[in-house]
């Protein structure tokens, strides 16, 4: 079963052009030298595969580094399942 961070890094690398092998958890996108196109195109690939929506100026969601993005896609989809469904 793949893991949020194995799904993470590899959309960081399709998306960015950049080999696997060089995306750490402690990364940041920056580091990796992810230019802004890259960085929006990154943040609608994660949303698509995960289903949810990654809040545009949420001060307790770090999208800077690759840790952060992890950690927010595991909130947010714990969130989404915890939510009742609608009827």
């Amino acid at each position: 079963m793949e893991t949020t961070q194995d799904a993470i890094f590899a959309i960081i690398a399709k998306e960015a052009h950049i080999p696997l092998e060089t995306i750490t958890p402690q990364s940041t996108l920056k580091d990796l030298q992810i230019d802004s196109l890259d960085i929006v195109q990154i943040i609608f690939e994660i949303e698509d595969r995960f289903g949810i929506t990654l809040p545009d100026k949420d001060p307790t969601i770090d999208t800077d580094s690759v840790s952060g993005l992890i950690a927010a896609v595991d909130r947010l989809v714990a969130e989404k399942n915890a939510a009742p469904s609608a009827p």
